[in-house]
């Protein structure tokens, strides 16, 4: 199925936040958090220690009060994200928490990319002395939000504040051809992503195998597998089942990371790192 999209009603309406990490030690930060504005494509995010849900909630409280409670906040199944604490400050100031697929970190594509462009600029800028990458934070937020987006015809910079960043004329000669190469990059994962998706079609009750797969930006990450069979007890919009583990265990996964179970040798069950449902009575 070919990429979908998240329908936003205004600026800072809907973030996505997503840890990175760990990187090398820099002035003793190891993570970065990151949050993206859906629609202004705008990026703020800050080095850290660590990367628990009292880090998180102190990230958030500012973020609120520079740019409006929002109404919805999307974050993949981390521990950080899904704890009482981050819970309650939902509750408060009345955002609701959205959680990304299991398996499928493309529902939280925009942090995801975010996440990627920030890295990659870091790379390339501290060289071989890792460690000063946060101290080159702030210059590739700067390039984020100041380069041109597609979607929405001009920079994020434009966008919130209603006019042009004024840049020196390197940095102008530098973005543009990050841009052109941007554009480029886009163009071609796009067309590798929709060219490699089948359209399966599964119903209630299929045997299906899983495939356990987790983004690999970082190390550490678990390797892709493929692990089942599973039994599927409901389809949902948006390519979504829930599937039934052999002790009567549910939770749910994108239908992309789905395929039919035809017989053969039984390969190790393993239960997603996600939220279960617990057999019925």
């Amino acid at each position: 199925m070919p990429q979908n999209f998240i329908q936003i009603c205004e600026i800072f309406d809907v973030w996505g936040i997503d840890f990175m990490g760990p990187f090398p030690s820099s002035k003793g930060n190891k993570y970065i958090l990151g949050a993206v504005d859906y629609l202004s494509k705008w990026v703020e995010a800050k080095a850290l220690p660590t990367n628990d849900a009292r880090v998180v909630v102190k990230f958030l409280k500012p973020l609120f009060s520079r740019f409006g409670t929002p109404k919805v906040i999307i974050s993949d199944r981390g521990t950080h994200f899904c704890n009482d604490q981050f819970s309650r400050v939902m509750a408060k100031y009345g955002v609701t928490h959205r959680l990304s697929t299991a398996y499928h970190p493309q529902t939280s594509g925009q942090v995801e990319v975010t996440n990627r462009g920030l890295k990659r600029i870091l790379e390339r800028t501290v060289g071989e002395n890792r460690a000063l990458w946060s101290d080159k934070l702030e210059d590739a937020l700067w390039s984020f939000r100041t380069a041109y987006k597609t979607s929405i015809g001009c920079t994020p910079y434009r966008l919130v504040y209603g006019k042009a960043c004024h840049l020196p004329l390197e940095i102008e000669h530098k973005a543009y051809w990050a841009l052109t190469r941007t554009l480029i990059y886009k163009e071609r994962t796009k067309k590798l992503h929709d060219d490699k998706i089948k359209n399966r079609i599964f119903n209630v009750g299929d045997q299906v195998l899983l495939f356990n797969s987790r983004l690999k930006i970082l190390s550490g990450k678990l390797k892709s597998r493929w692990s089942g069979p599973f039994t599927i007890a409901e389809i949902y919009p948006y390519s979504t089942a829930k599937l039934i583990h052999p002790d009567g265990c549910s939770f749910k996964v994108n239908c992309h990371r789905l395929k039919h179970y035809h017989g053969g040798d039984l390969l190790p069950l393993e239960i997603p790192d996600v939220t279960i449902f617990a057999k019925d009575n």
